[in-house]
């Protein structure tokens, strides 16, 4: 099967935005719990009555402040609770949002802020503020920081500005209005805007939610949202959530916080990334070896994934599901433990999962529900769910959407949820369009014959890591190569944990070095893990580190013993590195970066 269309849920949208996603919530069910927000060591509730009523406040702050229909107004924040009054309170005022990853270098803030003409800027931190302040365009005149209590400070502000402006902004908002602007990594380094309006949302959350209403329409159900909401996939969950009137809370601290947070709230389900659900697995078996029960936790996966694949087949043998019984009481319910306690599905998103751990947790009476997107298709373009769930597979696509495998492999993406295109950025839009209007993912996949979607390969150069952050190579790589020592480099990191790279040396400019330090003589095998060449190199990679977020930045690095070359077979005749030549030859580097 070459192309595959499921019909829409949800038609699209001729008229509406996403305030009528509060709006009509506090309207027709004011006392519905919508929100928790962090008190203490607990949450305190909020309606769908009180959080239309924060965001009106606050956007009437917005307003006084001078915030026109259209400006476009940025957010740099970790995930929290703010982010979602804000968001939303940026569109009642008539506004356009343009998130901001809290990691960003001031480079790359500057560059947002000055290409999609950003007239204010919310920062989580004084600490941000302080990064921000020396490169602000001159037409950014607001800086708001949420921890000030923004919040109470835009709801006095606005006293003086009525709900009738109020809703007069937001009624002039159609389904094709520019939404927001969100700055994805593009192959030459220079982020790109993509434009999402409120229809492409619209759309998206609209079919998610009733394809998967078992999730988002469960009576009781909850969310702990803790992905970054800047990133397209936690803005789908916080706008799914709306949608659907489900209960949601923020986590802002995963690294610290989410154990503590998962058990106190107990979400019926959530949404994350590979990663997440890789580091509870791998911390759940590091748990049993070192209480001396490591053979007992493997040989639980092991079951657990057996089980799963029975299930595929249809049949499960009673001693499979003897033992599956007797692992469930001693391991796979203290993982569900873990995570809250309540949990029954899962939705993960942003790089592959692999069949293995899809197997697993499916075992241990976690479902977890595959999807593939880009922010270019509005979070998801195709999701696994319950009814209609191949593990190892992304899914089928979000209804009312389509794929087609083009001649080369490459899936392409049509419908609703495909962005209106790159902001200011023909060029690359006429790259990424076919001409009756196919988007290009870049991503190389097969359909099989239900219309599920196996992806095989990427097309583009653009780093995926397992926690689903897009990197490119070519900006860290350009300015690595800059140090007089480097002669090439390759960034790694797809489907893994964080960014690397292998490193060669200049001959012309290591002889110099040697003689300087005096180390004539060592064998380069053994040069290579010098300590003074690796602290030179160090400040290489430091410098190109500036240039990116911490989540782009090279990690690990390890100098090669020899260079690049055209003959070697690891440099086209343009001088441009085959990666795919450099992976398969220093496979063994590579893998020991993550060992």
């Amino acid at each position: 099967m070459n192309e595959v269309t499921i019909p829409a849920l949800v038609p699209s949208a001729t008229a509406g935005n996403l305030t009528n996603l509060v709006a009509e919530r506090a309207w027709f069910e004011p006392e519905r719990l919508m929100l928790s927000r962090p008190l203490g060591n607990g949450w305190q509730s909020v309606t769908a009555r009180e959080f239309e009523a924060e965001v009106r406040a606050c956007a009437k702050g917005l307003i006084a402040a001078g915030i026109n229909i259209g400006d476009r107004v940025a957010i740099m924040a970790r995930t929290r609770y703010e982010w979602t009054i804000l968001d939303f309170a940026i569109w009642f005022a008539g506004g356009c949002v343009v998130p901001i990853f809290d990691t960003s270098s001031a480079e790359q803030v500057r560059w947002i802020l000055a290409d999609s003409g950003s007239v204010a800027l919310i920062v989580e931190t004084p600490v941000l503020s302080e990064l921000v302040a020396p490169v602000l365009p001159e037409f950014t005149k607001h800086v708001w920081t949420m921890t000030d209590d923004v919040i109470h400070t835009l709801t006095q502000a606005g006293h003086g500005i009525s709900d009738d402006e109020i809703d007069r902004r937001r009624n002039a908002l159609v389904p094709d209005t520019l939404a927001t602007l969100i700055y994805t990594s593009g192959t030459t380094g220079r982020p790109k805007g993509v434009q999402l309006t409120h229809g492409n949302f619209l759309a998206e959350c609209g079919n998610v939610v009733q394809a998967a209403a078992d999730l988002f329409l469960k009576p009781g159900g909850s969310t702990l949202l803790f992905l970054p909401v800047a990133h397209v996939f936690g803005r789908m969950v916080q706008i799914g959530a709306v949608s659907a009137g489900l209960h949601m809370a923020h986590c802002g601290d995963p690294a610290g916080r989410l154990p503590i947070d998962l058990a106190s709230f107990q979400p019926t389900f959530f949404l994350a990334v590979p990663r997440i659900f890789e580091k509870i697995y791998n911390g759940a078996e590091a748990k049993a070896e070192a209480a001396g029960k490591g053979s007992i936790f493997r040989k639980a996966a092991a079951i657990a994934i057996g089980y799963s694949e029975a299930m595929d087949k249809g049949s499960i043998p009673l001693a499979l599901r003897a033992k599956h019984m007797l692992f469930d009481r001693l391991v796979y319910s203290k993982i569900r433990t873990g995570m809250g306690g309540k949990v029954e599905a899962a939705i993960s998103g942003g790089a592959p999962l692999g069949e293995r751990l899809g197997h697993f947790y499916r075992g241990a009476g976690i479902r977890i529900l595959e999807g593939y997107g880009l922010t270019e298709t509005t979070a998801g373009a195709t999701l696994n769910l319950t009814k209609f769930h191949r593990v190892g597979s992304v899914g089928r696509p979000i209804p009312g959407n389509s794929l087609r495998i083009d001649d080369d492999g490459e899936v392409l993406i049509k419908g609703p949820i495909v962005m209106r295109g790159y902001w200011q950025n023909d060029q690359a839009n006429q790259e990424v369009f076919t001409d009756d209007h196919w988007f290009r993912s870049g991503d190389l996949g097969r359909i099989d014959d239900e219309g599920f979607l196996y992806i095989v390969g990427r097309k583009k150069e653009l780093i995926v890591t397992s926690g689903g952050k897009n990197v490119a190579p070519a900006v860290l790589e350009d300015r690595l190569r800059a140090h007089p020592l480097v002669s090439q480099c390759m960034v790694v990191g797809d489907n893994k944990p964080f960014i690397a790279a292998l490193v060669t040396l200049d001959a012309d400019s290591l002889k110099r070095w040697i003689t300087i330090h005096k180390k004539e003589g060592v064998p380069m095998v053994e040069l290579v893990n010098d300590p003074d060449l690796i602290a030179v190199i160090q400040t290489g990679v430091d410098e190109a580190n500036k240039a990116v977020s911490r989540a782009e930045s090279i990690r690990k690095f390890t100098i090669l013993p020899m260079d690049f070359t055209i003959a070697g077979g690891h440099m086209t005749a343009k001088l441009s590195v085959k990666r795919h030549v450099v992976a398969q030859e220093f496979a063994k580097e590579i893998e020991a970066l993550y060992n």
